[in-house]
This record gives structure tokens, C-alpha cells and sequence, in this order.
């Protein structure tokens, strides 16, 4: 039976780039793949069959002499021949290592990095604005200290027999074979004659550190630091991972943070706002401010105190204070302070 043409095959136009043939041939490989399709013998023809035409168009010495001369110029062993069998997975693998497994082993091997940690803590809007020392607690798995991260009492370990000791096993495919991590003894080639006690021959054991953080001044609702080093241990000797803090700022009761801003409810007594004077608003660090109350003044009039709000975390200045107004009426008067009110509820009337 005669070959089809071979940009038939990946339905390609003759001068189609690489990218695009690469793109054009992912797309059919996965589609004819036999693990894909078990027990379908057109499927893995299909599969061979695309497979070589894309060995054959990918190649640069390849291509010319097949646009040239066809098929039978290379089958006739021009510029190393038709491709076999074993040099298409190969391709195969290289291109698809990461989906389906195959290609070079990726079992790791030496130090390696611990992982990142994440913790949530909460503060109040003052630590927040003014900064502080914090200490949060960070719980994670570590290899046991009692084996080593063995998991064997005494670190009496003996060879796998599901692997030989190589910490793989071979997975046979439909049309080849693929090795994975030993799942008997999780890729390390050996296994616990007798169980450490301490972790129950995991090799892993819970840990509980507290770590202190320096939270900056200005830090806001959801923001998140990154402190090197405070991560999980690394593997063989590798450097800790990174601990990441995110914050949760609480409500105050008397300051909402906005922005850079902090907005603070002011009680001016009643007659304060009609006939104007002064007040004292304590900021957030605990001083006293002094401020103007204008005569006649309405509920919801604000006020602002310049630098008295947030800094900037990035050290570029602060936020204002602003006070809102809102008019302190008393729930109980005397006979005498109702008669002056009715006084000069009649005197303000007269002034309509």
C-alpha cells in the first residue's frame, strides 16, 4: 500500500513553518495516542503514521530531499533513512514528556529547596499604621529527626523489591514503555526493615516554630510579606523555602483606615456647633489635637488634619486625619435648659 504524502498526513500546507507543523502534529499525536485509545489498532497506526511524517518534515536535511524526491529517496537510505519505530517515541517523548511521562527520568536527586509557607495574621489598625514586632506560628511536615526522614527505626533499611533498589518501575504501554516513581517505596529504592517510631515509617513529622516578623509602618487589609528563609526545611542538606505572611487588619472602633486617610468620628456638643469654638481630637497615637469648630456648623462637616494619617509603606509621606462631625444632642435637659431652648426656638423663629 502506497504512503500518503506526508503533509497530507499532518494536513499541512507544503511550505508550512515549523511552529505550525509542530503545532499541527501535537494535535493529531494526542488525538491517535494509544494509551488514548486501548485496544484500537487504526488509532495506532494513525499515531505511527503521523509520528514519521513529522520526523521526516521536522528535519532539516530530511525535508528537502522528501520535497524533492518522495518517499523512496529515503527509503532507499538518502540522509539515514526512514525513521523506526524507536526514534519516533523517542521524538514523541521529547515533545510530550511532560503529559504522558516518558522521555529522560525526572526523578529527583540531591538537595533540593524547602517549600513555601503560608500564614494569616491579624492585627490592629495601630500596629498596622505604626508598624510592630509580631510573632506568628508556622506548622508544616519536616523529615523526622528520630530516622532522618528514613522512616526505619535506626535506619535499618533494606533494598525495594518491587524496583531492585532503582526507585523506578516500568509501566507497559500499548506500543511502548514508560517508567514512573516505584510506588512502594515513593522512587528511593529502599524501604524500612522496622517502622520508626516516632513518624510510623512516614519519614515525615509534624513541626511547630514560631518565627518573629517585623511588620513595616503603612502595611494594609490583605497585604503580604515575604520573609527568606522561614520556609520548610530542604531536602539532603537544600536551603529552607520562604515563609509568606498575609495580614488581616481589624476594625477599630473609633478609626477607619481609607487609603492613606483615617477618618474619625468627632462628637461636638450641640451648642459647640451653633455658636462655633474649639475642640481637642486625639489621633490615633494618642495626642491631642486642637481644631476650629465654625459657628453654625452641620452634621457630617469635616475636618482635616494634615499628617496625621497613614504612611506610606514605601516611605513617601503620610495620610491626612479627618474628622467628621456629628452633633452631640443631649437625650435629657432640665426645666431651665428646656425653657431656654423654647427661648430660642421662639428667637429663631422670629428671625425666619
Amino acid at each position: 500500500m502506497a504512503k500518503r504524502d506526508y503533509y497530507e498526513v499532518l494536513g499541512v500546507e507544503r511550505d508550512v513553518a515549523a511552529a505550525d507543523l509542530k503545532k499541527a502534529y501535537r494535535k493529531l499525536a494526542m488525538q491517535f495516542h494509544p494509551d488514548r485509545n486501548p485496544d484500537d489498532s487504526e488509532a495506532e497506526e494513525n499515531f505511527k503514521e503521523v509520528s514519521e511524517a513529522f520526523q521526516v518534515l521536522s528535519d532539516d536535511r530530511k525535508r528537502p530531499i522528501y520535497d524533492q524526491y518522495g518517499h523512496a529517496e529515503l527509503e532507499g537510505g538518502g540522509a539515514g533513512g526512514m525513521p523506526d519505530v524507536g526514534d519516533i517515541f523517542s521524538q514523541f517523548n521529547d515533545i510530550f514528556g511532560d503529559i504522558f511521562g516518558g522521555g529522560r527520568s525526572r526523578r529527583r536527586s540531591g538537595p533540593a529547596r524547602g517549600r513555601d509557607l503560608e500564614v494569616v495574621l491579624s492585627l490592629e489598625l495601630r500596629d498596622a499604621v505604626f508598624g510592630a514586632k509580631e510573632e506568628v506560628k508556622a506548622r508544616y511536615n519536616e523529615a523526622c529527626e528520630d530516622c532522618s526522614g528514613t522512616g526505619a527505626k535506626d535506619g535499618a533499611l533494606s533494598t525495594c523489591r518491587d524496583c531492585g533498589g532503582t526507585g523506578k518501575v516500568a509501566r507497559r504501554s500499548a506500543v511502548f514503555i514508560v517508567e514512573t516513581a516505584c510506588p512502594s517505596c515513593r522512587g528511593r529504592g529502599s524501604m524500612a526493615t522496622e517502622a520508626c517510631g516516632g513518624c510510623r515509617g512516614s519519614g515525615q513529622a509534624e513541626v511547630s516554630r514560631n518565627i518573629k516578623v517585623t511588620i513595616p509602618k503603612g502595611i494594609g487589609h490583605g497585604d503580604t510579606l515575604r520573609v527568606p528563609g522561614q520556609g520548610a526545611a530542604g531536602r539532603q542538606g537544600g536551603p529552607r523555602g520562604d515563609l509568606f505572611v498575609t495580614v488581616q487588619v481589624e476594625e477599630d472602633p473609633d478609626y477607619v483606615r481609607d487609603g492613606l486617610d483615617l477618618i474619625h468620628r468627632l462628637r461636638v456638643p450641640y451648642t459647640t456647633a451653633a455658636l462655633g469654638g474649639e475642640l481637642e481630637v486625639t489621633t490615633l497615637a494618642g495626642e491631642q489635637k486642637s481644631v476650629k469648630i465654625p459657628a453654625g456648623t452641620q452634621p457630617g462637616h469635616r475636618i482635616r488634619i494634615r499628617g496625621e494619617g497613614v504612611p506610606d509603606v514605601r516611605g513617601r509621606g503620610h495620610g491626612d486625619l479627618t474628622a467628621v462631625v456629628g452633633i452631640d444632642v443631649p437625650r435629657k435637659l432640665s426645666r431651665k435648659a428646656k425653657k431656654l431652648l423654647k427661648d430660642l426656638e421662639t428667637e429663631l423663629g422670629e428671625q425666619r
